[in-house]
């Protein structure tokens, strides 16, 4: 499984800031260390352009973040300093996740170790989010002929107001948002499914919820590419979280969420989203263990009478056209 880290480019932030900043280089160590992914497994991923950015984000927006004309107002919604490494970073941030939206056609699953950055609108970011990866993502995946009809499973614990506005109305994207309902965003957006959760709701509770709107999104959507925001932040030790998820009940999360792609032979791009508790070594494991399912279910397996082997997907019963490499995503 191919895996797209961004850590080398650090954005920098002023000391005691909230973002847990150090998790991406953590989780790519472990991950290295665990035997999970070995280095011919990683990649860094391109910048995003300005053509991909503008096929979700207005002109004048993606001009202003590059050209650091962002005002004192913008800056503090975001949550961020403006800085050359900041924009570098959510560049590559949103190339890791159309690494692994295009990736996934040929391998069924891949990974970007960063991204989940929902709250970003056409115009404004906000959350810590400056521009939209997982919209982004969908959209080259589209220009680029690797998927037709995306659907945005959305298990950070707070909603994805921002890809929920971005896709209003737009038929070819379904938002699935599985969240904290009295969480932020305070203003929540209307997604094509909300799954609304109260405080302190556990892992047998999660999970109904979330099995019951994965069925009821296939129902309605016919998919050809899942984009999974995995967010660490619905544990029961999270700063922000207000849910009772367990570690147990995460990984449960993750394998309900891949092994449904894999059961209906959708390629799915996994990305990292949210995670804020205390102890930054148990938002690593947490994603740490999304990667490790994300791994073992495209691993290939052998067949012992044929000696055959097979991943997550087999060739022509992927359910994606090939993909146009000389297409433009302009």
């Amino acid at each position: 499984m191919i895996a797209f880290y961004c850590d080398e480019f650090v954005l920098p932030l002023p000391p005691g800031h909230r973002f847990p900043m150090s998790k991406y280089s953590r989780l790519r160590r472990r991950l290295q260390d665990d035997g999970i992914l070995a280095p011919e497994d990683l990649r860094v991923p391109d910048a995003a352009t300005d053509a991909q950015l503008e096929r979700v984000h207005t002109r004048d927006y993606v001009r202003r973040v590059a050209r650091g004309e962002l005002t004192a107002a913008e800056q503090r919604r975001i949550g961020f300093p403006w800085t050359n490494a900041m924009v570098e970073r959510s560049r590559r941030s949103v190339g890791g996740t159309i690494g692994a939206s295009l990736r996934a056609r040929d391998d069924g699953v891949s990974v970007n170790l960063a991204g989940g950055t929902h709250h970003a609108f056409a115009d404004r970011g906000e959350g810590f989010c400056v521009f939209n990866d997982a919209a982004v993502g969908a959209r080259v995946a589209q220009d680029r002929g690797a998927a037709s009809r995306v659907m945005i499973v959305d298990c950070d614990v707070h909603q994805g107001n921002g890809t929920a506005h971005i896709f209003r109305d737009d038929p070819t994207v379904f938002t699935l948002s599985v969240h904290g309902a009295r969480n932020y965003p305070f203003e929540k957006q209307a997604s094509d499914l909300d799954v609304p959760l109260d405080d302190g709701c556990g892992d047998d509770d999660y999970l109904a919820a979330l099995e019951t709107g994965i069925g009821a999104a296939h129902a309605t959507f016919d998919a050809d590419l899942a984009i999974y925001l995995a967010g660490a932040d619905p544990y029961e030790g999270d700063r922000y979280g207000r849910l009772r998820l367990t570690r147990d009940g995460l990984a449960a999360r993750d394998r309900l969420v891949l092994e449904d792609c894999r059961a209906r032979r959708i390629p799915v791009a996994v990305v990292m989203s949210g995670g804020y508790a205390r102890d930054i070594d148990d938002i690593v494991a947490i994603h740490a263990t999304t990667v490790r399912i994300a791994a073992q279910l495209a691993a290939p397996a052998v067949d012992t009478m044929s000696g055959r082997r097979s991943g997550m997907y087999d060739g022509d019963s992927v359910r994606t056209r090939p993909i146009e490499a000389e297409q433009t995503t302009s």
